[in-house]
């Protein structure tokens, strides 16, 4: 492709964003993990997570023998099912319904036998549908201490250390339940560097990190937690599940398999597709500005697009609606006043970036000439208002799975390109 006067940035880089949640999607990647021949007893779907509906679907379509089951999913990303029973909760922040399906859910698995096995369905979202809190600690609690988590810029390894010790079903507490029953997990990651026990917070891994961890964790952001909690992290009596033998785990889509498709799908439109990380964390306002100043080493290989995902972390100081996509691609705007010829999206493969039903947003030289004052949004972490605003949010629905942020930036070659 040389003539770029009738090319779409913004329909090429919406292009791969959809490749790379059609990667990621359960349809896809669960059936090729099921167990080849089914158990002598029974056999029991259990999950949590944005993909967990989904996923459930994928294994009834494809699953001959008996089975039951329960899954818990976020509002709005319930899939009908026939045999396995779909419940909603709330997320990001926990609720009662969450609470109660955990409960059902250790019921569930509960008095099982060595010739039983559990499915475990894990995608991410699965922590705060499952909230269990520890003994001493009731929900609005729970709930407080999440929100101040997410609030205060912690990194989600440490928010679900936190959530780990806190929990009376997760850091491998789920799989302990189901014991001697064998339990298979099959996870979609949405954490960078995949580690089993930060999706969901490791409801059926064990878990290294340990109940002083956790504690250093509050300090080091000040979060209160009641008394009694306190002394059960003191006394090591939370502590989370170290070991399991019952239990077998296989990753079934990652951030960097989604990656990989949408470089592939760029590649076959003459446009070289660069794939820097899949596991870029830090804040999304910083990213943004570093971002920014990386582009220059890229302009000689134009066209290409620079690719990368993650999970970054948002400081909450303002008011506004906004998300760690749009924050980290407001500060790129913003840093690149208007560049010629660069052109970005960013989203979360889950279709909500932060709390609004918007996956993300688009920019190009154009965005910072539709709408003033950028920096006093990004100031006030309102960057979905803005995007909205000049109609550039980027909005897909729900898309049944996760496999967390993802982030294009195009460059093209010097000369007129379409909007």
């Amino acid at each position: 492709m040389t003539d770029y006067r009738n090319f779409s940035p913004r329909a090429f880089l919406e292009g791969l964003f959809n490749a790379a949640i059609a990667a990621a999607q359960p349809a896809l990647c669960v059936p090729p993990h099921l167990p080849s021949t089914p158990p002598k007893g029974r056999f029991i779907v259990i999950g949590a997570g944005k993909a967990s509906a989904a996923m459930a679907k994928a294994v009834e379509d494809n699953w001959q023998g008996a089975l039951e089951g329960l899954v818990v999913t976020r509002h709005g990303y319930d899939v009908a099912c026939k045999r396995i029973e779909i419940v909603t909760a709330s997320h990001p922040v926990p609720d009662a319904d969450g609470m109660t399906a955990a409960k059902r859910m250790l019921q569930l698995v509960a008095n099982l036998t060595a010739d039983d096995t559990v499915l475990c369905l894990i995608s991410g979202g699965g922590s705060a549908l499952l909230p269990l809190p520890l003994n001493g600690l009731d929900l609005g609690e729970k709930q407080r201490i999440s929100k101040d988590l997410l609030a205060c810029g912690a990194s989600i390894g440490e928010i679900n250390c936190v959530r780990r010790h806190l929990s009376r079903i997760k850091g491998g507490r789920l799989a302990a339940a189901c014991y001697p029953a064998k339990v298979l997990t099959l996870l979609i990651s949405d954490v960078p560097g995949d580690d089993p026990v930060d999706i969901a917070s490791g409801p059926t891994v064990p878990d290294k990190t340990t109940c002083k961890d956790a504690l250093a964790i509050l300090a080091k952001y000040s979060i209160a937690i009641p008394p009694a909690v306190e002394a059960a992290l003191q006394d090591g009596s939370a502590e989370s599940v170290k070991s399991l033998d019952n239990s077998d785990v296989k990753l079934i889509a990652t951030p960097q398999m989604a990656l990989e498709k949408a470089a592939q799908l760029a590649e076959t439109q003459g446009i070289a597709a660069h794939i820097i990380s899949d596991r870029l964390e830090g804040d999304a306002r910083t990213l943004g500005l570093s971002m920014a100043a990386d582009i220059a080493q890229y302009a000689a290989k134009a066209p290409c697009v620079i690719l990368s995902g993650g999970e970054t972390t948002v400081t909450v100081r303002g008011t506004g609606s906004g998300g760690r996509n749009v924050e980290f691609l407001l500060s790129l705007a913003v840093a690149l006043q208007g560049q010629e010829n660069v052109y970005a999206l960013a989203g979360d493969t889950d279709g909500v970036d932060g709390t609004a039903e918007i996956a993300g947003a688009y920019i190009g030289p154009e965005t910072l000439q539709k709408a003033p004052h950028a920096q006093k949004f990004l100031d006030n972490n309102d960057a979905h208002s803005y995007f909205s605003a000049i109609g550039q949010s980027v909005v897909t629905g729900p898309t049944l799975t996760n496999v967390n942020d993802f982030r294009a930036i195009l460059l093209l070659p010097t000369g007129e390109v379409s909007a």
